[in-house]
This record gives C-alpha cells, sequence and structure tokens, in this order.
C-alpha cells in the first residue's frame, strides 16, 4: 500500500487517540476505562462528571475549532498561492476580535458561545473590505495585493479595537479572555452554534474539490479548464467561513492554520491541497497543543493560544529558513 494510503487512516487514528487522551488526561487523572464507562453509561461519580462536563465539550471544540483552521488554512494558502499564510493575511482575526469588542462593548453578547456570531460577522466584514480594497486596478485582487489590503487592514483594526479597549475596563476584562486563545470554559452549546457553519464549510469543500488539481497546477491552466474564478471564490468563501467559526468559538490561536497544511502535504506527500487531511492534522495539532497546555505546569494551565505562538514562532522561522536555502 502507497504511503499516500496508509496516511489517512494513521491521521484518523492520531486524532482519535489524543482526543482520548484530551479526555482522560488534565489536573484530575481519569482512568481510560473510566473515561469509557463515563461515555458508554454516564454516571455520577466525581470521574464522569470532570469528563461529561468538562473535558468533553473542551475536546469537541478544540477538534472543531482545529479541523475548521487545518481546511482554512490550507484554503487560504491556495488562494494566496502563498504557503505561509494563515486566516490573519486576510485580517480576518482582527475582524474577529473587532467584532467580539463591539459586542462586549454594547453589552450584545455575554460568554464564549455568544461571541461565535458577532466574531464571525466581524471576519467577514474584514474579508469583504479587504476584497473590495484589493480588487481595485487593473490586476484585480492579486495574491500580493490581498496580502498587502489584509496587514493594512489588520493593523487599522487592531489600532481601533485598542483605543476601545483603554477606554472601558469593563469591556477589556471581558475581552481579555477571550483574546488569550483557549478551550477552557466552552459547553457544548458553544459546538451547537458552530455546526451551522461547519455544515457550510462541508458543502463548499465538495464544490471546491474538482477544481483543486487545476489550481495547484497555475492560474492560466486553471483558466483554461474553466475552474479559475469559481474555485478561487469558493475557496475564499470556505476559508472566511470556517476561520471566523473558529476564531468566535476558542479566540485568536495562531499558528494552526499555518502548520495543518504544511504537516498534511509533509503526511501525503503530495503539493495539491488536502482539504480532508488538513482537517485532520488542524485537529489534532490544536488538542494536543491544549492537552500539553493542561499538563506542561500543573496545576497551572497554560493558554493554547500562548502555547501555539511559542512553538508556532520558531516553527515559522524553520521553514522561512528552509525556503531560503532551497532557493
Amino acid at each position: 500500500m502507497s504511503p499516500k494510503r496508509l496516511a489517512w487512516p494513521a491521521a484518523v487514528l492520531a486524532v482519535a487517540a489524543v482526543g482520548m487522551l484530551s479526555l482522560a488526561a488534565g489536573t484530575r487523572a481519569v482512568p481510560l476505562s473510566a473515561v469509557f464507562d463515563a461515555l458508554l453509561h454516564g454516571g455520577g461519580s466525581p470521574d464522569a462528571l470532570v469528563v461529561r462536563s468538562l473535558r468533553v465539550p473542551r475536546t469537541e471544540v478544540g477538534l472543531t475549532a482545529g479541523a475548521a483552521l487545518g481546511v482554512a488554512g490550507a484554503a487560504l494558502q491556495a488562494v494566496t498561492r502563498n504557503p505561509l499564510a494563515d486566516p490573519g493575511i486576510l485580517g480576518l482575526s482582527q475582524g474577529a476580535a473587532a467584532g467580539v469588542v463591539l459586542a462586549i462593548g454594547f453589552g450584545l453578547a455575554n460568554g464564549f458561545a455568544g461571541y461565535v456570531w458577532y466574531a464571525f460577522a466581524g471576519a467577514v466584514v474584514a474579508a469583504f473590505l479587504v476584497y473590495a480594497i484589493a480588487a481595485r486596478g487593473r490586476d484585480g485582487a492579486s495574491p500580493v495585493k490581498l496580502a498587502l489590503a489584509g496587514t493594512a487592514l489588520s493593523a487599522m483594526t487592531a489600532g481601533g479595537t485598542t483605543v476601545v479597549l483603554t477606554s472601558s475596563s469593563a469591556t477589556l476584562d471581558q475581552f481579555r479572555f477571550w483574546q488569550v486563545g483557549a478551550l477552557s470554559g466552552r459547553d457544548a452549546d458553544t459546538v451547537v452554534r458552530m455546526l451551522p457553519f461547519l455544515a457550510g464549510g462541508a458543502v463548499l469543500v465538495l464544490a471546491c474539490a474538482r477544481g483543486l488539481d487545476a489550481l495547484a497546477l497555475g492560474d492560466e491552466t486553471a483558466r483554461a479548464l474553466g475552474h479559475r474564478v469559481r474555485v478561487r471564490l469558493c475557496l475564499t468563501v470556505l476559508g472566511v467561513v470556517l476561520a471566523a467559526t473558529a476564531t468566535g468559538a476558542a479566540g485568536p490561536i495562531g499558528f494552526v492554520a499555518l502548520t495543518a497544511p504544511q504537516l498534511a502535504r509533509r503526511i501525503t506527500r503530495t503539493p495539491q491541497l488536502p482539504l480532508l487531511c488538513s482537517a485532520l492534522t488542524g485537529a489534532f495539532v490544536l488538542v494536543a497543543a491544549d492537552l500539553a497546555a493542561r499538563t506542561l505546569l500543573p496545576p497551572l494551565e497554560i493558554p493554547v493560544g500562548a502555547l501555539t505562538s511559542l512553538v508556532g514562532g520558531p516553527y515559522l522561522l524553520w521553514l522561512l529558513g528552509r525556503r531560503t536555502a532551497t532557493r
């Protein structure tokens, strides 16, 4: 059997394994036998309550948000033709943050489940503005213009968000718990609110699948085959929807959307866009990072967004160094 075919069952098993470890490990270690018993039979024991009420929702959010970020990163890397792109390149993260700040400031939402909608709306507005700015001119929305417009809009949005936060201590107190990026405190309602967006993302994945190989061959080939405009639009919407959903649910967690497609390409050993494998690797990376954040310095818990940034920064520098060395 080829390595590419072996990669899929291996990725599924890895995600299942890290999911079970997430249910068992933490400040209170729960035996795997007790985890299975709590999942299958419920019960009111302390271990069962910890697993069902705290760790199951947390793991579900980690798996869904990680998968969404993985696919979003792969889609945006294809659209921008930049293998180091992530949702921040289109201003999505800052747009989502602005949506949450406005929701808190005007008393429109309270709690992580309520933030999902406003973070999603902020990211969508940011993506629309970036595309509208980049589309002006003769070349249209080229990858370079998209990156520049996204960077400029992110800086402006971050400045405006800072002004609002520094003028309202109450808004800052609530926002900082979302801004750090974490899976703790999320409940089953957060997952339920994510499901419509994830279902829409799944439909977009199916719609984009047939034109992915043509897009990977270059713009001219994709245009000749009639896929260029449709697939680019589909991938852009896909990246915006999934990145906004994950950011709204878990906060701005960096580098997962960047690293998941990179790992997926290494696993499948193909340069094409492996959306499904990117979903699996994204889910694995985020849940594994959250597991490490809970167990590295017990009983303290490191925010998973801080941990992914600490690990992702050196990884990005290594990728940049490697790409420079191979040129």
